[in-house]
């Protein structure tokens, strides 16, 4: 039986009420301000070697489960099959989108969601849509605070672990918003991002579906 998404009253601390949100916004600037160059050329690199759009544009759903729309640089190119369906993941992502996703340069302007205040610098990762239905009670707390550009299950495994090992990772982060959980969060993923672990799963390019629960 899937969830249904409603306002959850989440009990916030000190951190999360008053610096979370100021901390996100000034971290973001500042990020931005610093990496412009290297979106900048990456955006041209996606422009000459992918063609338009340069940006990946999807609909995600974010606190509470309010959708918005989440920007990434597009990293996979069109390709269909004979019914006119998009092709698997593995064969539209080519080696130049490889390597944006193992540098995680495609995630760079999720820094203009974090501005905007959809997203959080740690969170849980914002998934599709279609997932909310297919969430176990428990897990669709992972909404009760904003998404994240990185979270608990990032630096633990990221795509590399199962979506139920995700889950906990996320409702154990809802439980636990620190100050000093998340810059150690924040220091862990630049790790994770030096070493390029964790991109794929075992059978997929990316993240297998989620298809709920048995």
């Amino acid at each position: 039986m899937g969830s249904k998404m409603q306002k959850i009253p989440h009990k916030k601390g000190f951190y999360e009420r008053f610096i979370k949100r100021p901390q996100d916004f000034m971290l973001a600037l500042i990020a931005a301000a610093a990496l412009s160059p290297v979106m900048l050329v990456t955006a041209l690199l996606v422009r000459m070697k992918l063609g338009r759009p340069v940006f990946f544009v999807q609909e995600r759903p974010g606190l509470n489960g309010k959708i918005f729309k989440m920007y990434k640089f597009r990293t996979m190119a069109d390709g269909v099959d004979e019914r006119g369906e998009p092709l698997p993941d593995e064969l539209r992502l080519g080696h130049f989108g490889a390597i944006l996703r193992r540098t995680s340069l495609d995630e760079l302007p999720e820094l203009i969601n974090i501005l905007k205040g959809d997203m959080a610098i740690v969170g849980p990762r914002p998934l599709l849509v279609r997932y909310l239905p297919r969430y176990s009670p428990r897990q669709a707390r992972r909404h009760e605070v904003r998404p994240g550009f990185t979270g608990l299950a990032q630096v633990h495994g990221r795509n590399a672990i199962s979506w139920e090992e995700k889950f906990d990772w996320d409702v154990k982060y809802v439980d636990h918003v620190t100050f000093l959980g998340d810059w150690r969060i924040i220091f862990a993923t630049i790790g994770v991002v030096l070493k390029k672990e964790g991109i794929s799963s075992k059978t997929s390019a990316t993240m297998e579906e989620f298809m709920g629960n048995d």
